[in-house]
């Protein structure tokens, strides 16, 4: 009968690798639970000088608002200053950003993956090239046409350019997946009467379907997160929430907008960990058949 690892492993080292995990965990989640508990705090109390037990129990939250939690900054960040618009303009960027990417990059990488010509590694190459150069500097190259086009300001510029920054990754992430699913499936697929489109949709985009998922989701990361695209090419009145988060922070402090920029954090944050935590089996199927040829 076969005795696992862990039962193999001293009692004592079984023990350090346990609490090394647990004190790793609370470390790595400590800052996000305490930005969320200090989301529900006056400013004095979360940013107080004098002690920092008055972020925790809320003394100056108290004086204040007569209870010990409230959602003042919830209120501010989404009614007085509309974060619900960031949070709509975000939504549409990152949908059309990972929706564009994933379809172009399933169909060029797969070309690629399955094309025997020398042109198709150039071509990897000098998306690589592309993918390596600093975002900022692409921006700067859109800003005289969009300027000229009279169509700076709006949602579209942020996702064609995101779409342009984001491509040679899904390119190349694609590709690594599509090299790993045998060229024999779609053969037999041609075989069978399919064209061969109807191979690359019916069997192999259902067999790479977790890399297509993990994919997606590094796609709709860097929209979500994105700051110098969007705080470059977005009016103030259709900036996405990263742009909008540091609009609360300007130059001139107004009462109450630390805290909104608090709300405005927790509120973007919270979206992330559901979404990583409902495609986790995926994400891990994914990145594990990326790296296994054949």
């Amino acid at each position: 009968m076969s005795v696992s690892v862990a039962q193999r492993r001293p009692l004592p080292l079984n023990l350090i690798i346990g609490l090394f995990i647990v004190f790793w965990v609370i470390l790595a989640a400590f800052p996000f639970i305490w930005t969320v508990w200090g989301s529900f705090k006056v400013e004095a109390d979360f940013f107080s000088r004098e002690s920092w037990w008055n972020a925790i129990f809320g003394t100056n939250t108290v004086k204040e608002t007569g209870a010990a939690f409230t959602g003042d900054g919830y209120y501010g960040a989404w009614v007085k200053r509309e974060f619900w618009r960031a949070v709509g303009n975000t939504a549409i960027v990152t949908v059309s950003v990972t929706v564009i990417s994933l379809t172009l990059g399933t169909l060029g990488g797969y070309a690629l993956a399955r094309s025997g010509q020398r042109y198709a590694f150039w071509i990897l190459i000098a998306a690589l090239v592309f993918r390596a150069m600093p975002h900022i500097t692409l921006v700067s190259g859109y800003l005289l046409p969009f300027f000229q086009l009279n169509i700076w300001g709006v949602l579209p510029t942020s996702i064609i350019v995101l779409v342009a920054i984001n491509q040679p990754f899904t390119l190349w992430m694609l590709h690594s997946f599509f090299l790993s699913i045998p060229k024999d499936l779609d053969e037999s697929a041609m075989v069978d009467g399919c064209s061969r489109f109807e191979a690359f949709r019916r069997v192999i985009i259902p067999v790479m379907w977790p890399g297509v998922v993990t994919t997606g989701l590094f796609s709709f990361l860097l929209a979500y997160n994105d700051f110098a695209t969007t705080s470059m090419l977005l009016s103030a009145d259709n900036q996405t929430m990263v742009p909008k988060i540091s609009s609360f922070l300007g130059s001139v402090q107004e009462q109450g907008n630390v805290m909104y920029a608090v709300a405005a954090v927790v509120s973007a944050t919270v979206p992330l960990f559901i979404l990583v935590l409902f495609f986790q089996r995926q994400i891990v199927s994914g990145l594990t058949a990326g790296a296994v040829k054949g």
